[in-house]
């Protein structure tokens, strides 16, 4: 009886905090980024390491060409961590697609062990916030933390066939074609992981499933401020704060709702999917899918990371956890959010 209260005592502590603190600290010692060509032309060109010249990128099918997209980031991710496929220890990878089968069969291509997530478009911080743990406990050396979407992929499976050609309303999103990959280790050189907030599930019964910014804006308010109040500190201690991808409509709801909670985001914060594309790209809302957050974390963010501009951000993608059978039936829309506390 005795072990029982007190793994029930262990227990509800453990609900009350969220945040984990890495004594070991992983660094993320490689990063690599490939995008479609409409990805191409938005804001974070400049950063991407390689821009696709079609969406099919050589590939009969889409599906073929999202698999292929992360076996390119995969492959330049270990490259530009210096290391060679022999020394990663794990694959932690997921995607948008049902069995997060572009995962799946791009892990067949390599020989290390493989581990599939799924958290929607906050994959790529679950994944690093997963892998973090396993270099800090010290159970493998190097993993390989990817995620990717394709927008002709997504919108077929979540909403119409393409060839429909339908309106999209004004509260929608652009899936981004892309890929992102990053490389998380105790050796080496590189920004150091310091603190993860595994998020709960949110649902504030919203189900149109071309609001995904308001749906998920919930979520990202609930682990903000976890992720404040483990950690102690207030959105000016961080040089950045991002989210990904509440797109315009979702950010200004997250202000909105912090501001209830007496916390004011500045002008260090900022949303990938609103960043992501010009106005002249007529995206709407802006950019959506696991290979937003995901390209520019590990291309324009981690840039800026090495040089030293920033020093101290939080990571806090988002991600819409619903299928294509619960939006038929009508169910709302459960989402998540996931903090990286990430430092020079």
């Amino acid at each position: 009886m005795q072990d029982i209260d007190k793994k029930t005592k262990i227990q509800k502590k453990a609900g009350i905090n969220q945040t984990i603190f890495l004594k070991n600290q992983p660094k993320i010692i490689g990063s690599y980024a490939i995008v479609g060509p409409k990805e191409g032309k938005g804001n974070f060109a400049p950063y991407f390491d390689y821009i696709m010249k079609n969406d099919f990128f050589g590939e009969k099918t889409f599906e073929k060409a999202e698999r292929k997209m992360l076996e390119t980031a995969i492959t330049g991710v270990i490259q530009n961590a210096k290391l060679q496929p022999k020394d990663i220890d794990l694959m932690i990878a997921g995607d948008l697609l049902n069995q997060i089968i572009s995962s799946s069969y791009a892990a067949r291509a390599f020989q290390f062990p493989f581990l599939g997530l799924y958290g929607a478009c906050s994959t790529m911080a679950e994944s690093l916030a997963v892998g973090s743990v396993l270099i800090d406990g010290g159970f493998f050396q190097n993993i390989v933390c990817c995620t990717g979407s394709h927008f002709s992929t997504a919108e077929r499976q979540y909403r119409f066939p393409l060839e429909l050609g339908n309106q999209r309303p004004p509260t929608s999103q652009w899936t981004v074609t892309g890929a992102g990959a990053s490389v998380v280790s105790l050796q080496g050189d590189g920004p150091r992981i310091t603190a993860v907030t595994f998020g709960k599930v949110v649902d504030w019964g919203i189900n149109d499933v071309n609001n995904m910014g308001g749906a998920m804006a919930p979520a990202a308010r609930d682990t903000l401020l976890a992720h404040l109040k483990n950690t102690k500190t207030k959105p000016d201690d961080y040089d950045l704060i991002v989210t990904g991808d509440l797109g315009k409509l979702g950010s200004e709801i997250l202000i909105d709702l912090m501001e209830d909670e007496g916390v004011t985001l500045g002008l260090n914060y900022g949303d990938c999917g609103q960043m992501y594309y010009r106005r002249e790209q007529k995206t709407l809302c802006g950019a959506s899918g696991a290979g937003c957050c995901a390209t520019v974390f590990n291309s324009y963010i981690m840039k800026k990371l090495k040089e030293g501009e920033y020093k101290k951000i939080l990571f806090l993608p988002t991600g819409a956890l619903l299928s294509t059978t619960s939006s038929q039936q009508g169910d709302t829309i459960p989402c998540v959010c996931h903090g990286i506390q990430i430092e020079r």
